[in-house]
């Protein structure tokens, strides 16, 4: 999950001019359809959508979103394609890792998979509950019509494949 509109969203022309706060591939995406993305801190959502200066926000999920109440001022919740879940990553440098003995690495390795899959039991435990809570408040659970997910999957393609022509490593990883 999630974006909040303080408006129902039902068709790509929706998105034209609207001021959301989302960054990243997402956000690059959804300027393709029109929207204008913004880049605001968590304690200004709130604000800036009661004020009317941004008029959609996509944040983290129900358990995460409730606790800034989103849905007091933006009611309409519709799940995010660009983020099914959230994952941890950890990186390190491949000379320094092949200098760690082997049981290091496989401590490192248990303990990333661990970390992940807690994280994921967690949020699977508490998204559900914290969802209901949110519409029993009032929010209101939508979905993308088929046009915006066909046209967020064109968008989508168009960033990656201009994304790839721009960057030689990303292109490496894209590229089959």
């Amino acid at each position: 999950m999630g974006d909040w509109y303080r408006k129902q969203i039902k068709s790509v022309s929706d998105y034209k001019g609207l001021k959301m706060r989302v960054g990243g591939f997402a956000g690059k995406v959804l300027e393709k359809l029109g929207a204008v993305p913004q880049q605001i801190s968590a304690g200004d959502i709130y604000a800036s959508l009661e004020k009317g200066t941004i008029d959609a926000a996509e944040w983290i999920g129900p358990y995460d979103d409730e606790k800034l109440g989103l849905y007091k001022v933006a009611p309409y919740y519709y799940p995010a394609w660009w983020e099914p879940a959230t994952q941890f990553s950890v990186m390190i440098n491949k000379k320094e890792w092949d200098k760690l003995p082997n049981n290091y690495q496989q401590i490192l390795e248990v303990a990333a998979a661990e970390t992940n899959a807690r994280m994921l039991a967690e949020y699977d435990f508490k998204n559900p509950t914290a969802l209901s809570r949110l519409q029993k408040g009032g929010a209101k659970l939508n979905k993308f019509s088929n046009e915006i997910m066909e046209a967020s999957f064109k968008a989508a393609n168009e960033v990656l494949e201009e994304t790839a022509a721009k960057n030689p490593d990303f292109k490496k990883i894209y590229e089959p």
